[in-house]
């Protein structure tokens, strides 16, 4: 199903690009091709959030690391005492790790949610606004048709197409 309708969406493309082709007559068809994932980590917005978001990942990883080295040092203790300690100490202890290794999953896959969600809140209006700059690009320039370069319907594109250092240059508003 999702095969079918990606090979519907390419003959779509392909005929648009074909009618304005043939429609223009005299009209040469203009084309550009983004990468708008390296024109997003390239504008001074986008780095100010992939640093932002690296910086909630370190503050998760600092959250999480005097578990992690609790547990380790549990884990160590445990084994080391294995022999020497009662059945029920041992068995206190392997529960008490077992709590751990619980608590510490739990609170990662929170984190790893909220920093996802932090992710898409920081990165949707810029991925509305570039694509709002490639708009305008495409208008002002007389463009017929501007494509994503690593959408799964262009297979090759000439490098000369590519308008991504533009759309940068335009997003950042030089």
């Amino acid at each position: 199903m999702i095969r079918m309708s990606k090979m519907w969406l390419a003959l779509v493309a392909l005929a648009f690009v074909s009618s304005v082709a043939v429609g223009a007559h005299a009209q040469q068809a203009k084309i550009g091709v983004v990468d708008v994932d390296q024109a997003i980590n390239a504008t001074e917005d986008g780095k100010k959030v992939r640093d932002e978001l690296e910086r909630k990942a370190r503050e998760a990883e600092a959250e999480l690391k005097p578990m992690i080295d609790r547990y380790k040092t549990l884990a160590e203790e445990v084994q080391a005492k294995k022999f020497v300690l009662s059945e029920e100490a041992l068995l206190q202890k392997q529960g008490e790790l077992a709590n751990l290794e619980a608590t510490i999953k739990s609170r990662q896959q929170e984190l790893e949610s909220k920093l996802k969600n932090q992710n898409v809140l920081l990165v949707t209006p810029l991925q509305k606004k570039l694509a709002d700059t490639i708009a305008a690009i495409g208008k002002e320039q007389g463009y017929t048709l501007i494509v994503q370069r690593n959408s799964p319907f262009v297979m090759y594109s000439k490098e000369a197409l590519d308008i991504t250092d533009l759309v940068v240059s335009k997003f950042n508003g030089n």
